[in-house]
């Protein structure tokens, strides 16, 4: 086709690696703008601590993890984690569910090499991949302004998607600066805050040579209504992990509304309370073998029960199950934005069409962890963003031109 249409990419993360896979360049000519050397930099780093793709829930469970899920909900169940795996393997990467039905890729297989095999899929499907670019905003005309090797230049193309991400993980490259550039169009663009985070507890210095490192295990979690089953570990600051993730919207509400946020942990979940009273009544042994024989609770979770209790709640079996079965944790603050996880905030999705296009800027898209939607870790965000990508990929390559 001659002087086929333009689609400039502004970003090189999972979901315009997605979308650069999916477009049709026999009817496009497509160019990814990457400010970094390489592609993929938060992809990898999302691989350091195990590099968790996606979940294998069904679509259903799945679709409600995202906040706000009607918002999310139409890109999974156009791309759903069934269809990604499958994805994945038609490029030869093997996957395997794990225990907590989280998806990896075999172990034999590290971060660089999935992301190389998604950047060679690109370099297939004939899209241009252009480094050291860093997007400088729009110039009169609204083309765009790059900055690469110390030079300015502008690009028009007839289509842009911008996949920007979020706020986290600077040394990515993710400084959310692009927030201006968008201002100055008129489009609500709402502050980033931290998400799937640590979270600020001011523990006793005592109880916290105790406890500190320490994992907490097997528990329930709950902040208002969000109740979510896993673990955490006890840090100098606080308390992070796959249990308290999950309730990040509802502490960070809290956090809003308050200054502080309430979390309850139950430390067994499977037991009621009067079941948990039975175990810890009668008998001569002291109340911290009943609490570490009869319930199995670690020295950590009797070091916490101890802290909060006088000598008569402690050894009255009736009061002390209350305290197991909601154990109050205060919330005063969450972890540094750069050291979270994932952001919540970016533009505001009622300044998109449901097919991500900007009202206020037609022929421009956005995607990606950019928007203001938030999901919890366990591959939820990952998901997305490679959902939104193929989505936004299949709309553009049905446009009748």
């Amino acid at each position: 086709m001659p002087n086929k249409p333009t689609i400039a990419i502004v970003g090189g993360g999972p979901a315009a690696m997605m979308l650069g896979c999916t477009l049709n360049t026999q009817k496009f000519n497509v160019t990814v703008y990457e400010q970094n050397a390489t592609l993929g930099r938060k992809f990898l780093v999302a691989g350091k601590g195990g590099f968790n793709l996606t979940h294998a829930e069904d679509i259903e469970a799945f679709t409600n993890r995202y906040t706000p899920p009607n918002f999310v909900a139409p890109f999974i169940q156009q791309f759903s984690n069934t269809n990604f795996t499958q994805w994945l393997n038609s490029l030869g990467i093997t996957i395997y569910v794990g225990t907590s039905q989280r998806i990896f890729p075999t172990k034999k297989i590290k971060p660089i090499a999935v992301l190389n095999v998604i950047k060679n899929k690109l370099i297939a499907n004939n899209v241009t991949i252009h480094y050291n670019h860093t997007w400088q905003g729009f110039n009169a005309t609204n083309e765009l302004l790059f900055l690469t090797n110390g030079t300015n230049v502008s690009i028009n193309a007839h289509y842009v998607a911008f996949a920007l991400g979020g706020g986290s993980w600077q040394v990515t490259g993710s400084n959310a600066i692009w927030h201006t550039y968008f201002t100055q169009q008129q489009i609500k663009v709402l502050p980033f805050v931290a998400s799937n985070c640590g979270y600020i507890v001011n523990w006793n210095t005592d109880l916290l040579k105790l406890i500190e490192g320490t994992p907490i295990k097997n528990c329930e979690f709950r902040c208002g209504t969000t109740v979510r089953k896993g673990e955490a570990i006890i840090t100098s600051h606080g308390v992070e992990g796959s249990g308290i993730y999950p309730l990040s919207g509802a502490i960070r509400a809290q956090l809003q509304h308050t200054g502080m946020a309430q979390v309850y942990l139950n430390f067994k979940p499977d037991l009621t309370i009067e079941q948990i009273e039975q175990r810890l009544t009668g008998g001569k042994s002291s109340m911290k073998d009943k609490l570490q024989k009869q319930l199995n609770l670690s020295p950590t979770q009797v070091a916490l029960l101890k802290h909060i209790t006088t000598k008569e709640t402690y050894t009255n079996p009736a009061n002390l199950s209350q305290l197991i079965n909601a154990y109050p944790l205060t919330i005063t603050g969450t972890a540094p934005l750069n050291e979270a996880i994932s952001t919540v905030g970016g533009i505001a999705l009622n300044e998109l069409t449901p097919h991500l296009e900007l009202i206020k800027l037609p022929h421009h898209y956005c995607l990606g962890e950019m928007l203001n939607w938030d999901a919890p870790t366990g591959g939820y965000l990952l998901q997305a963003s490679f959902s939104m990508g193929y989505s936004l990929g299949q709309y553009l390559n049905e446009l009748k031109l």
